[in-house]
């Protein structure tokens, strides 16, 4: 079986359909927008990158898509407090693509982070959460340094025990724990600096998706090709990708570096 836009689109309006819901494609971009009806606010999906997963994964894909459009278009409709909910502020990281204001047009919080990412906050409600916007913040009567101090604080408790791998000569660490915030430990600075103090060649990060940290300790121009080859894999396999760059940590700055060929970078 062949699986198109119009197959998929098709397949979620019939998983997802419900009274107070409306569907809306948009078939220039590829892309299906499911709506409640009675606050107008809704979720955007983006097929090309679901009908790719289900190359692979077939049926798991589109039941994984169901399940995070169910919990989100849920939580929408929660009334939500910051106050009470502390310890489930988080940073979390995204593509510098991916959009600054919500879909009623009311700004993220959000900062800058590297030329390819960009820190924004969440609420952690659970099974989903919600990203923390001037709505929210004025209702609640936050002020961004509060939002930013309590999720750094928050992100800093979480583990950090990771895997290793070994190529080449190459030592590769991986930060998996399927939390929603793997990424997000890229902002937790004792933790870094603290890799970066027992890694004895050069230090590469990468955050290709957001259920995955990886640190590389580079000791010869193959460990390049291979964290190259492994980001790229991940970022095509992750369900929030991020970024298919790596990034060196020198004094302190991520700075991204481009793997061009075998042998060479930039």
């Amino acid at each position: 079986m062949k699986m198109d836009s119009k197959k998929m689109k098709n397949e979620l309006e019939l998983r997802l359909a419900k009274e107070n819901r409306t569907f809306f494609f948009d078939r220039e971009k590829d892309q299906l927008r499911i709506e409640n009806k009675d606050t107008g606010k809704g979720i955007t999906i983006s097929l090309p990158g679901i009908i790719a997963k289900w190359q692979e994964q077939k049926d798991k894909a589109i039941d994984e898509v169901v399940y995070y459009v169910e919990e989100g278009l849920e939580a929408m409709v929660e009334d939500v407090h910051l106050s009470g909910h502390e310890k489930n502020i988080f940073p979390v990281i995204r593509s510098t693509s991916f959009p600054s204001e919500s879909q009623e047009g009311v700004p993220f919080l959000t900062d800058e982070h590297t030329a390819e990412t960009r820190v924004y906050f969440a609420l952690d409600l659970g099974k989903t959460y919600r990203l923390i916007d001037a709505q929210l913040m004025e209702k609640e009567g936050w002020d961004p340094e509060r939002i930013r101090e309590t999720a750094l604080f928050n992100v800093r408790s979480l583990s950090t025990d990771m895997k290793s791998d070994t190529v080449a000569g190459n030592t590769f660490y991986f930060l998996n724990k399927n939390d929603g915030y793997d990424a997000s430990r890229i902002l937790n600075e004792s933790f870094i600096k603290e890799m970066d103090r027992k890694v004895e060649g050069s230090m590469a990060v990468a955050v290709p998706h957001q259920d995955v940290l990886i640190i590389a300790d580079i000791k010869n121009e193959t460990g390049y090709d291979v964290l190259a080859q492994m980001t790229m894999s991940f970022f095509a396999s992750g369900r929030v990708p991020i970024t298919s760059l790596s990034f060196l940590y020198e004094n302190g700055e991520f700075e991204p570096i481009f793997i061009l060929g075998k042998n060479t970078k930039k």
